[in-house]
């Protein structure tokens, strides 16, 4: 049997159980859709989160102490970077700032008569705002009463907080403090040196005047101010070198942080693009283990082909009878059945990815960043939905070509 006349006979009898047919396809549909949603959104959300990192400068290393030196680990980050640190941080060659960073716990921020809730500032150095853009005011200057805060943060109050606004910072201690907005950041890529996720309201405080955690120097011997993070700006074209030299200092036994560390932890030096690799593995594999979930739903749609095709079999016994009488061999009947089913899934297939995407788009809409399509799901998804109607069209056809053809001319 010719492949055209096959694929006519296959549709003529889809058309002729439409309602059928058309169970069958949701049930492809739906799997597929599934995977072409998650795969879409995983993709978004990659691109998104890279393109902040990766928008930020290059010539950065940054510095954390965990239990896998990289900012994981169950016990999180730990302040162990001290004032001392930062001083011989900038005399290590190639170093051009370093820029410490810290959370200060707080239950709300005021202005005039406006309170917002929130539950952390961050507190820092001027050096931070060094090659920033300020769309108003200035710096702060360190152990001054003093704030700088982005856009966003200046939008959580009604008519929007300006430069030369106070600004009311309640501890969770209960305690309150009151200082000045000096500046509003652009904080776009690239500007500060810790911060690329500009969308997010942030609060900037002086980390010497404000800043809580303080532990004991081990060179000093006295209280210091402690950090969790630290960014390093190098010279540019001279990262790597840089990077290796400050690791190595943590390295040895002369830093404070390399005497403070908690058992286990260790102290680890990263790039944008350390960051960036490290960020696009964790994404992929959550991706794929949400895209695997939903291929579930395939397997659900392939038992669905393959039962509408067994009842086939089964109702059209007296016509393959007949055309094995006239000539048919076992092989046509295989390939009539086996194209239907292809057929069905191929169906499937192509409603499924426009159905995907679309809820892609919603999932992206709805998690407010941008959309972007990952192409080679979608030849995945049309050759899955070939591949699932072709395997659960195989026993049927198989099963339709094995039929007697005196009895199935006796089959009423």
């Amino acid at each position: 049997m010719e492949f055209l006349q096959a694929l006519r006979t296959s549709a003529r009898s889809i058309r002729s159980h439409k309602l059928r047919a058309t169970l069958t396809v949701l049930g492809i549909v739906i799997g597929i859709a599934a995977v072409v949603t998650f795969a879409t959104f995983g993709a978004s959300l990659k691109a998104d989160v890279v393109s902040e990192i990766e928008g930020s400068s290059a010539n950065e290393v940054y510095l954390v102490a965990s239990e896998d030196g990289r900012g994981g680990g169950f016990g999180g980050v730990q302040p162990v970077f001290t004032t001392h640190d930062l001083s011989e941080l900038r005399q290590v060659e190639g170093v051009q700032r370093v820029v410490p960073r810290g959370q200060l716990a707080v239950s709300s921020l005021a202005h005039d008569n406006d309170t917002v809730a929130r539950n952390q500032v961050t507190v820092t150095d001027e050096r931070a705002f060094a090659t920033a853009t300020f769309d108003e005011g200035r710096s702060f200057r360190n152990d001054t009463d003093e704030a700088v805060i982005n856009r966003p943060a200046s939008r959580l109050f009604a008519g929007n907080l300006s430069a030369g606004d106070q600004l009311t910072v309640t501890l969770q201690s209960s305690e309150r403090l009151t200082v000045t907005v000096t500046g509003i950041v652009n904080g776009s890529g690239g500007q500060l040196p810790f911060s690329a996720f500009s969308d997010q309201p942030r609060v900037f405080l002086p980390a010497d005047r404000f800043s809580r955690t303080v532990i004991e120097s081990p060179n000093v011997g006295a209280d210091q101010t402690a950090y969790p993070q630290v960014t390093v700006v190098t010279d540019p074209g001279d990262t790597s070198a840089t990077q290796q030299r400050v690791q190595a200092y943590f390295d040895g036994n002369g830093s404070d942080a390399a005497q403070l560390l908690p058992p286990g932890f260790s102290v680890g030096a990263q790039t944008n693009d350390d960051l960036v690799d490290r960020i696009e593995r964790i994404v992929d594999r959550l991706t794929r283990f949400v895209t695997g979930i939903a291929v579930i739903a395939l397997i659900v749609g392939a038992v669905g082909i393959a039962n509408i095709m067994l009842v086939s079999v089964t109702e059209r016994t007296r016509e393959i009878g007949i055309m094995k009488a006239v000539g048919a061999r076992s092989r046509d009947v295989m390939q009539l059945f086996l194209t239907e089913a292809v057929l069905l899934g191929m169906l499937g297939a192509l409603v499924g990815v426009p159905v995907g995407v679309a809820g892609g788009w919603v999932a992206t809409e709805y998690a407010e960043i941008p959309l972007t399509l990952a192409p080679v799901w979608f030849g995945v998804a049309v050759a899955v939905g070939v591949g699932v109607g072709a395997l659960a069209g195989l026993y049927p056809a198989w099963r339709a070509a094995r039929v007697d053809p005196i009895d199935a001319l006796r089959y009423e």
